[in-house]
């Protein structure tokens, strides 16, 4: 793939792969990523996948900008170089009932559907983290059932728990801080997607999420697990293990 590089504010560059949001795409791009952090460069400061872009920080201390495309240029052209690409799944406790599920009701009758068909499309997909934004830690969702597709609210909610499992569009995601939103909230997890104090993101591009339906009492007691930090989120590979 021939790539763009563009200078990105005083101390960045953008690298542009292509213009079409996919899967194969997404994972070129993470897997560039990897190779970069696998290479250690001193100076790089912070990569930052997108759709469609990777956007590399450096420190003006060790590169130039010409010096920093010229170093990009030659690790991605390290074809031969593979990094260990193993693609975790992270298995979501989510509860749909009540008082989490806000929109769930308008899901199910935009899309035709009972309120259990909707909990089962949305609880059996393998979702792809395409990219965190947004808040810290809000993960882009890819591979929803269009069938749940749903437009957002009119009139923004002025305060969305964290938590909370919303669908907007042909996307769905997860609040990880309590924040304004006008996402169609279907249920919500205990977990924690992002440690304020710890400044710890659980997700990262090139992850996937599938969500576990809970009780309203499993969610309570999850909730007191995580408070206490003796709660294990289930974690396994793209095979399963």
């Amino acid at each position: 793939m021939e790539l763009e590089f563009s200078p990105f504010g005083e101390c960045g560059v953008r690298i542009v792969f292509g213009h079409t949001i996919s899967l194969e795409n997404s994972q070129h791009i993470i897997e560039y990523k990897r190779l970069i952090e696998h290479r250690d460069v001193e100076g790089i400061t912070d990569l930052i996948p997108g759709y469609t872009t990777l956007t590399v920080f450096y420190s003006p201390l060790y590169f130039t900008y010409s010096e920093m495309k010229e170093k990009l240029i030659e690790i991605y052209e390290m074809t031969s170089t593979k990094v260990q690409n193993e693609s975790l799944v992270f298995h979501i406790p989510t509860c749909y009932e009540a008082p989490f599920n806000l929109d769930l009701d308008d899901v199910a009758s935009y899309s035709n559907l009972s309120k259990q068909d909707v909990i089962t499309l949305h609880s059996t997909q393998s979702y792809y983290v395409y990219l965190l934004g947004f808040l810290p830690g809000f993960p882009y969702l890819g591979g929803m059932d269009k069938r749940l597709a749903m437009p957002r609210l009119e009139s923004p909610r002025m305060r969305v728990l964290r938590g909370s499992v919303g669908i907007a569009g042909e996307q769905t995601g997860i609040y990880p801080l309590e924040s304004p939103g006008g996402w169609r909230i279907i249920g919500r997890t205990p977990v924690q997607l992002y440690d304020r104090g710890q400044q710890n993101i659980l997700l990262s591009p090139g992850h996937y999420i599938r969500f576990q339906p809970i009780s309203y009492a499993e969610y309570l007691s999850i909730e007191e697990q995580v408070k206490a930090g003796t709660f294990r989120l289930k974690i396994t590979n793209d095979k399963g293990e």
